[in-house]
């Protein structure tokens, strides 16, 4: 080959190599625009009661694992107390303005909340409802504890109790919180139907162990004939094993509980607490962040309206495989 069309071919050569080059070029370009457009994940926004107790960390584990699976971006807050709708109110308004697709919602107060969630609602955010409902039309999804029915179960467990006369007190927390009073309402509506159950005492106190524990002592001592205590959630729960250890009533006061942490199944082990109602925060926290995918998706709903399981739990059964598994929530 003369030195002449050696300089063509090499010429040449150098030309589909740029060619190759630049077309390379442009197809990564396109390639990672794309992968670009695939990572802007949709953001769910997760609006819980608190943050602190065991119940809301198994949420956020269920939400945060459903976030996973179905390429999310999620943020999880919540007040510092359980009545403080005030800054659930403003969470929600924050939430729309970074631009929510959803928001999945326990509400603090049934009504106070309604109107900040029908804001959200009108500017275009899908609504689902986890645990504790709120009072608005607006909302896509409810997904919860069947709490009428967990009340029920605890005045079956109430009526496992050896006294032959069952002189009860009630621990509540917030009464404006929708789950608390439905859980109540189907307790007393189950227990009336016994001739052995008299209520002797119903209290509504602050959602913190310390109210709770307060509020339990003071009952006992106005009222010293009370042999069971009847309490739904997971800080009163905690709150009235305290005030049983305290007056060191162990053996004379049955005590029905809800929900479920190391503390309180220590309880249950050593006596102070005889029953837990245990709810599946995990499930709500997966189920409530799948449904906000299906709905930002434009997914049609397999169903509005969801209940998760509740195991009743106590000492001769929290060994077996279906308690412990009810007990200790996956993370």
């Amino acid at each position: 080959m003369g030195h002449g069309k050696k300089m063509q071919t090499a010429a040449a050569l150098v030309f589909c190599a740029v060619c190759l080059m630049i077309a390379g070029g442009l197809m990564f370009g396109a390639t990672e625009s794309k992968d670009a457009s695939e990572n802007s994940k949709p953001y769910v926004a997760i609006i819980a009661k608190s943050t602190t107790s065991a119940y809301w960390k198994s949420t956020f584990a269920g939400a945060k694992a459903a976030g996973t699976a179905y390429n999310l971006e999620l943020s999880f807050e919540g007040p510092e107390n359980e009545e403080d709708y005030e800054t659930q109110n403003e969470m929600i308004r924050a939430a729309v303005q970074r631009g929510a697709g959803a928001i999945v919602f326990s509400a603090v107060d049934y009504n106070a909340n309604a109107k900040a969630i029908e804001e959200a609602a009108g500017a275009g955010v899908k609504i689902v409802v986890i645990d504790s409902d709120v009072n608005s039309n607006s909302v896509s999804c409810r997904i919860s504890t069947d709490n009428y029915q967990a009340g029920q179960m605890a005045a079956e467990a109430v009526l496992e109790a050896e006294w032959e006369e069952l002189k009860v007190g009630i621990v509540n927390f917030d009464e404006n919180s929708q789950n608390g009073q439905e859980r109540e309402q189907g307790f007393r509506d189950a227990s009336a139907e016994s001739e052995r159950v008299r209520i002797i005492d119903s209290i509504n106190v602050i959602s913190t162990t310390e109210e709770a524990k307060n509020g339990t002592i003071q009952m006992l001592k106005e009222h010293p004939d009370i042999n069971v205590i009847v309490t739904f959630n997971e800080w009163t729960s905690l709150g009235v094993g305290y005030a049983i250890e305290e007056l060191r009533l162990g053996e004379d006061v049955t005590v029905v509980a809800f929900d479920s942490n190391v503390v309180s199944v220590g309880m249950l082990e050593t006596g102070e607490v005889d029953a837990l109602i245990v709810q599946n925060p995990y499930a709500m926290g997966y189920l409530g962040v799948e449904y906000a995918y299906d709905l930002i998706n434009g997914i049609k709903l397999k169903e509005t309206e969801v209940y998760t399981s509740t195991t009743l739990v106590t000492k001769e059964n929290m060994f077996e495989p279906e308690c412990q598994r009810a007990l200790f929530s996956f993370d």
